[in-house]
């Protein structure tokens, strides 16, 4: 008679990669056994400005402030912010920015949307998430 306990290790070897291979939220498989990919996000695509420097935050009525953006290349779509103080609403909780299709968006030191602001000429122009406008200059 035949030791079959290799065979039924590795039967529980090939089902435990499978098993964490679906935890892994890489996409999806459909029984035909080809994967699917996930639904794609907002593209994301270089800003039409460098953002890296320091900009002037403005809300009418509200206040105004200066925050350093940072970034890692000219082209990045991410970055930080480093607020400097007596900024407007929430704003001096901003921490990041991230650019998209969308246009730029302003993050909170947990990832929330503080603002989301388009180019308008050598300004960004929108709206806080609170609704108040908000203006970004150099």
């Amino acid at each position: 008679m035949h030791d079959l306990r290799p065979a039924f290790r590795a039967y529980a070897l090939i089902l435990t990669t499978l098993a964490l291979g679906g935890c892994s939220g890489m996409g999806s498989f459909d029984w035909a056994g080809s994967k699917t990919a996930p639904p794609d996000p907002m593209q994301s695509s270089a800003p039409p400005v460098n953002l890296a420097g320091r900009w002037l935050l403005s809300s009418p009525g509200r206040g105004q402030c200066h925050m350093t953006f940072g970034a890692a290349s000219p082209g990045a779509i991410e970055g930080t912010i480093a607020p400097e103080g007596g900024c407007p609403g929430k704003f001096f909780t901003s921490r990041k920015w991230t650019y998209d299709q969308g246009g730029l968006v302003m993050r909170d030191h947990n990832g929330q949307p503080l603002a989301q602001l388009s180019r308008a000429g050598s300004t960004f122009e929108g709206k806080a998430t609170g609704g108040e406008p908000v203006t970004l200059l150099r």
